[in-house]
Parts: structure tokens; C-alpha cells; sequence
């Protein structure tokens, strides 16, 4: 399939591009609706990051103007029962790929993360708003709920109330009241969004790729279980870390330099 919707750009060094960060950008105009091609070439674009080496950190951007305005309505309205009951899982899964990239991933969101855009922007680890976005899932409004995660993964995010009420309600919400109740994590002017994203993901780049793997699949993996599956899964991750290079690089670093000045590989 041609990636007509999704692009990667991988960085090349610059400022503008840091080495180690790829950006997985949306551009299906005029809001990025998530039809069937884009939401299979988002999971391509997924597996793509996740299996490339130089890649150390993921930006998910829109553009400027919007994130993702939620999923095609014109394309949903022509779906039956009979249709979603096989596709529904097929939704699910393209962006689950995303959550499961095992590297820090960060959603610069402007406009509109609305419906399937603000599950999208879920999958992400961090989000980045600009202070005159949209946040919302209003498929209630449509007489239907969030399909691709968005009652799983907000609610965990935000807790159940505040998730019921936005998942209820179909409202909309601004980005300091998403900020507010921890929908989002930081608030930029819209021009400032992308490079905001650009320079957390930098950091992420220059850390120990596995062992920040490892905590994502510990902080993650645990949410699904309960805390005593949790706890085991950070004790294997946690030993498994012992035959890394980057620990032997870090706690050589911290004995010789003192803390944070390690240089993974």
C-alpha cells in the first residue's frame, strides 16, 4: 500500500530534524479524517519506527492546522453490523501498533484531536497542545462510543469520571482544561508545538534505548494486570537491563562523572 496519508521523516541532525527522532505525520487534508487506508498505514508507519535502530523517539504530528478531527463519518455511515463486527478489532489494532512502539512516543496536537484523533493522540506517551486546540470524543453525538480505545485508555489516563464525562457528554474541551485534568501534558502557542515535541523527543534520543523500552513495557504492562503481575514484570525487566551495555556505560559514567552525564550507545 502506498503511503498516500502517512509520512516518516526520520531526522537527519539538524535543529529542525534531530538525529534519532522520527516524525509519523498525518497529511490526508483537509482534517486527516481516519479512514481504513490511513489508519492501516499509521500501523505500517508503526511497525516501520519500531524495527528501525536509528530510530530513538517518535513525534505523531497532523500540521499546523490540524491533528486529527476523528474518523471518516462518510465511511463509518456506509458500515452495517454485519460489516464492523469483523472490522471493529481490525481499528483497535491499527493504532494499538502505535501504543506498542517500544520507544518514547510524543503527540504535538493543534486544532483538533477529536474521536479517533484523540485515541490516536492516546497512544502516544506524552502530548504536546497547542493552547487553541480541541480535545473531545464525541461519538456519543453519533449514537455510538469510542471504538478504537478511547474508553480503555482515557479513563486510565484521566481517571473514570472525568473520562464518563467526556465520553458521555461528546463535549469538546480546551487545552487548559485538558491540561487541567491531565489529558495533555504540556500547552505551547500552535507554532511552537512541533519543535516542543521535536526537543523532548531529542532528549529521549541521547537516553539508553533498552532501558527505556523496558519501562515502557513495565509502566504499560502493568496497567493491564494487577499489581502483583506488575511487580513481577518490573523485576524481569529490571534484571534483564544487567546484560545491557548502556548499564554497564551508565553506572560507570555515574561512579566516574557522578549522575547524568552518561553517553549511551
Amino acid at each position: 500500500m502506498a503511503n498516500e496519508f502517512v509520512r516518516v521523516e526520520i531526522g537527519d541532525g539538524s535543529a529542525q530534524a534531530p538525529a534519532g527522532v522520527a516524525t509519523i505525520r498525518l497529511d490526508r487534508p483537509p482534517m486527516n479524517a481516519l479512514n481504513t487506508e490511513l489508519q492501516e498505514q499509521l500501523r505500517a508507519a508503526a511497525g516501520q519506527v519500531a524495527a528501525d535502530p536509528s530510530v530513538r523517539a517518535v513525534v505523531l504530528f497532523g500540521g499546523e492546522r490540524v491533528f486529527a478531527a476523528g474518523a471518516d463519518v462518510k465511511e463509518f455511515a456506509n458500515q452495517d453490523h454485519a460489516y464492523m463486527a469483523r472490522d471493529a478489532a481490525r481499528l483497535t489494532s491499527a493504532l494499538d501498533a502505535l501504543a506498542r512502539i517500544p520507544k518514547p512516543v510524543i503527540a504535538a496536537v493543534t486544532g483538533f484531536a477529536l474521536g479517533g484523533g484523540c485515541e490516536l493522540a492516546l497512544t502516544a506517551d506524552f502530548r504536546i497542545s497547542a493552547d487553541d486546540a480541541r480535545w473531545g470524543q464525541p461519538e456519543i453525538l453519533l449514537g455510538i462510543i469510542p471504538g478504537a480505545g478511547g474508553t480503555q485508555r482515557l479513563p486510565r489516563l484521566i481517571g473514570p469520571a472525568r473520562a464518563k464525562d467526556l465520553i458521555y457528554t461528546g463535549r469538546f474541551v480546551g487545552a487548559a482544561e485538558a491540561l487541567e485534568i491531565g489529558l495533555v501534558d504540556a500547552i505551547a502557542p500552535k507554532a511552537e508545538v512541533y519543535p516542543t515535541a521535536l526537543k523532548m523527543a531529542a532528549k529521549f534520543a541521547k537516553g539508553p534505548a533498552l532501558a527505556l523500552a523496558a519501562a515502557k513495557a513495565a509502566v504499560d504492562g502493568g496497567l493491564d494486570g494487577d499489581l502483583a503481575s506488575g511487580l513481577r514484570l518490573e523485576s524481569h525487566l529490571f534484571a534483564a537491563l544487567f546484560a545491557t551495555q548502556d548499564r554497564t556505560i551508565g553506572m560507570q559514567s555515574f561512579l566516574e562523572n557522578g549522575p547524568g552525564k552518561a553517553v549511551f550507545s
